[in-house]
């Protein structure tokens, strides 16, 4: 016979305040790896850049004034701060109508001093409109589960919508090839979806031997090497002692929310039971 339900309640009612610590500890977690995440991206975005520039296109470089220069290292700057700012507004949701509005005002400002080089429109920006911001019930380990591989997906997508508009810039500023069709930069932003082979290369760059056909002569299609930046979380944990580190962290309170979860769903199904065999004993009669 199951249990009394009250003290099966009493359980679950002390996991789920055990849950409730590992939510904040876990927020907590991410608070700090986001925020060192940020300034991480914004570093290996200027080193991916750097090489693009001397390594991959040196003349294409060479051939912009001093004046470009200046603008493009601005806007990849501008790019990497922006990027920076937006991992940290999917943490939260109280603020998140002020930091639209404080987001949007930074990109117009961008556009504005970068007009030349920048795209008129930046992908790099999700539409927090129309997002289901990053909260969870925190006494659920299901819904907290939901809520950290939802900011995980986020978090990948501002890398790969930052390389894409990383890409574009370049493209624009005449460092990349101006005849790069917008597949080919969607791919190059994310390199598990490029149909083409890839090449070693410095991290967070992808070196790409892709296959583009002459329009007037289609049958004598030429391969072509192209470097793009790929922003890529593991390399950029990777050459990050801090973040590689808070990583370890979060894996840790993973852990041990795991095995809460584990728990918790165990309680659960012997509290259904033990319901179950109280309403039928309510309703047995001879």
């Amino acid at each position: 016979m199951a249990r009394a339900i009250e003290r099966i309640e009493q359980d679950i009612a002390a996991l789920q305040e055990a849950i409730r610590a590992i939510a904040i500890e876990l927020q907590s977690a991410y608070a700090s790896y986001l925020n060192t995440l940020g300034l991480a991206v914004r570093k290996q975005l200027i080193l991916a850049s750097y090489h693009l520039c001397t390594q991959g296109y040196p003349e294409n470089f060479l051939h912009l004034s001093l004046n470009q220069r200046q603008q493009l290292q601005q806007a990849i700057r501008k790019l990497g701060q922006l990027a920076a700012e937006q991992l940290l507004i999917y943490l939260t949701s109280e603020e998140s109508a002020e930091d639209e509005v404080d987001e949007e005002d930074e990109i117009d400002e961008v556009d504005e001093v970068d007009e030349e080089i920048t795209p008129s429109s930046s992908s790099l920006f999700l539409n927090t409109s129309n997002s289901q911001y990053l909260t969870a019930n925190t006494s659920d380990p299901i819904e907290l589960a939901k809520w950290q591989q939802k900011l995980e997906e986020v978090a990948q997508e501002i890398l790969k919508k930052l390389s894409h508009d990383a890409n574009l810039l370049l493209q624009k500023a005449g460092v990349l090839p101006k005849k790069l069709p917008e597949p080919i930069l969607a791919a190059a932003a994310a390199a598990s979806e490029a149909s083409a082979e890839v090449m070693p290369g410095p991290p967070n760059l992808l070196n790409l031997v892709i296959e583009i056909e002459n329009e007037q002569q289609s049958e004598n299609s030429g391969l072509t090497q192209i470097m793009a930046i790929n922003l890529r979380l593991g390399e950029i944990e990777f050459a990050d002692v801090t973040l590689s580190s808070e990583r370890k962290r979060i894996r840790s309170i993973l852990v041990q929310l795991n095995k809460l979860g584990r728990e918790y769903k165990k309680r659960y199904k012997e509290k259904a039971i033990a319901e179950a065999e109280a309403a039928w004993r309510a309703s047995w009669f001879e």
